[in-house]
Protein backbone atom coordinates (compact mmCIF):
# COMPACT_ATOMS: atom_id res chain seq x y z
CA UNK A 1 0.00 0.00 0.00
CA UNK A 2 2.62 2.57 -0.93
CA UNK A 3 -0.05 4.93 -2.26
CA UNK A 4 -1.79 4.92 1.12
CA UNK A 5 1.40 5.86 2.96
CA UNK A 6 2.31 8.72 0.62
CA UNK A 7 -1.26 10.07 0.73
CA UNK A 8 -1.09 9.98 4.54
CA UNK A 9 2.19 11.91 4.58
CA UNK A 10 0.82 14.60 2.29
CA UNK A 11 -2.12 15.21 4.61
CA UNK A 12 -0.11 15.26 7.85
CA UNK A 13 0.93 18.81 8.75
CA UNK A 14 1.44 18.68 12.52
CA UNK A 15 2.47 16.03 15.04
CA UNK A 16 1.06 16.79 18.49
CA UNK A 17 2.80 14.66 21.11
CA UNK A 18 3.92 14.66 24.70
CA UNK A 19 7.48 15.09 25.95
CA UNK A 20 8.22 11.41 26.54
CA UNK A 21 11.91 10.50 26.23
CA UNK A 22 11.10 7.77 23.68
CA UNK A 23 10.66 10.56 21.11
CA UNK A 24 14.30 11.23 20.25
CA UNK A 25 15.84 13.90 18.03
CA UNK A 26 16.15 11.41 15.16
CA UNK A 27 12.42 10.64 15.52
CA UNK A 28 11.62 14.34 15.09
CA UNK A 29 14.01 14.67 12.12
CA UNK A 30 12.11 11.99 10.18
CA UNK A 31 8.85 13.92 10.47
CA UNK A 32 10.46 17.30 9.88
CA UNK A 33 12.09 15.90 6.75
CA UNK A 34 8.56 15.26 5.47
CA UNK A 35 7.52 18.83 6.27
CA UNK A 36 5.63 17.96 9.46
CA UNK A 37 5.69 20.53 12.26
CA UNK A 38 6.32 18.96 15.70
CA UNK A 39 4.23 20.40 18.53
CA UNK A 40 5.05 19.22 22.03
CA UNK A 41 2.52 19.49 24.83
CA UNK A 42 3.37 21.74 27.79
CA UNK A 43 5.44 20.35 30.64
CA UNK A 44 3.37 18.50 33.30
CA UNK A 45 0.10 18.97 31.41
CA UNK A 46 -1.31 15.47 30.75
CA UNK A 47 -4.70 16.87 29.71
CA UNK A 48 -3.18 19.04 26.95
CA UNK A 49 -3.76 16.36 24.30
CA UNK A 50 -7.44 15.85 25.07
CA UNK A 51 -8.38 14.30 21.72
CA UNK A 52 -5.86 11.48 22.09
CA UNK A 53 -6.79 10.98 25.74
CA UNK A 54 -10.46 10.73 24.75
CA UNK A 55 -9.97 8.10 22.04
CA UNK A 56 -7.64 6.03 24.22
CA UNK A 57 -10.23 6.06 27.01
CA UNK A 58 -13.03 5.11 24.62
CA UNK A 59 -11.08 2.19 23.15
CA UNK A 60 -10.20 0.92 26.63
CA UNK A 61 -13.77 1.20 28.00
CA UNK A 62 -15.62 -0.15 24.98
CA UNK A 63 -13.16 -2.78 23.78
CA UNK A 64 -9.95 -3.61 25.63
CA UNK A 65 -11.41 -3.80 29.14
CA UNK A 66 -13.73 -6.58 27.92
CA UNK A 67 -11.31 -8.75 25.93
CA UNK A 68 -8.47 -10.90 27.18
CA UNK A 69 -5.59 -10.05 24.84
CA UNK A 70 -3.37 -13.06 24.08
CA UNK A 71 -0.49 -11.32 22.32
CA UNK A 72 0.53 -8.53 19.98
CA UNK A 73 -1.05 -10.07 16.85
CA UNK A 74 -4.29 -10.63 18.73
CA UNK A 75 -4.25 -7.02 20.00
CA UNK A 76 -3.67 -5.67 16.49
CA UNK A 77 -6.51 -7.83 15.12
CA UNK A 78 -8.94 -6.71 17.85
CA UNK A 79 -8.02 -3.05 17.41
CA UNK A 80 -8.32 -3.23 13.60
CA UNK A 81 -11.82 -4.68 13.91
CA UNK A 82 -12.78 -2.10 16.53
CA UNK A 83 -11.56 0.77 14.31
CA UNK A 84 -13.83 -0.49 11.52
CA UNK A 85 -16.76 -0.50 13.97
CA UNK A 86 -15.80 2.89 15.45
CA UNK A 87 -15.59 4.68 12.10
CA UNK A 88 -18.25 2.78 10.19
CA UNK A 89 -21.06 1.95 12.62
CA UNK A 90 -20.66 3.56 16.05
CA UNK A 91 -22.65 6.76 16.46
CA UNK A 92 -20.88 9.95 17.56
CA UNK A 93 -22.65 12.73 19.41
CA UNK A 94 -20.58 15.47 17.74
CA UNK A 95 -21.67 14.17 14.32
CA UNK A 96 -25.38 14.23 15.09
CA UNK A 97 -25.50 10.53 16.03
CA UNK A 98 -23.89 9.54 12.72
CA UNK A 99 -20.75 7.49 12.19
CA UNK A 100 -17.72 9.20 10.61
CA UNK A 101 -18.01 7.17 7.39
CA UNK A 102 -21.77 7.62 6.95
CA UNK A 103 -22.35 9.36 3.64
CA UNK A 104 -25.96 10.34 4.20
CA UNK A 105 -28.26 10.35 7.21
CA UNK A 106 -30.40 7.23 7.54
CA UNK A 107 -34.09 7.48 6.79
CA UNK A 108 -36.30 7.67 9.90
CA UNK A 109 -37.53 4.32 11.19
CA UNK A 110 -40.98 3.98 12.66
CA UNK A 111 -41.34 0.73 14.58
CA UNK A 112 -39.51 -1.79 12.37
CA UNK A 113 -40.64 -5.38 12.50
CA UNK A 114 -38.31 -7.87 14.16
CA UNK A 115 -37.89 -9.68 10.82
CA UNK A 116 -36.55 -6.47 9.22
CA UNK A 117 -33.61 -6.14 11.64
CA UNK A 118 -30.35 -7.99 11.22
CA UNK A 119 -27.70 -8.26 13.93
CA UNK A 120 -24.01 -8.46 13.06
CA UNK A 121 -21.55 -9.41 15.77
CA UNK A 122 -18.17 -7.69 15.60
CA UNK A 123 -14.99 -7.55 17.71
CA UNK A 124 -15.34 -11.27 18.52
CA UNK A 125 -19.01 -10.91 19.50
CA UNK A 126 -18.30 -8.10 21.96
CA UNK A 127 -20.22 -5.50 19.97
CA UNK A 128 -23.54 -6.01 18.19
CA UNK A 129 -24.40 -3.86 15.17
CA UNK A 130 -27.95 -3.69 13.88
CA UNK A 131 -29.14 -2.81 10.39
CA UNK A 132 -32.37 -2.98 8.40
CA UNK A 133 -32.72 -5.79 5.88
CA UNK A 134 -33.57 -4.45 2.42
Amino acid sequence: MPGETSRFHRQLRHDLRDRDTKFTLSFDEVFQGEGVHIIRTPVRAPQANAFAERIVGTVRRECLDRVLILGRRHLEHVLAEYVIHYNGHRTHRALGQQSPLTLEPPSPISGPEHAQLRRNDTVFGLIHEYCLVA
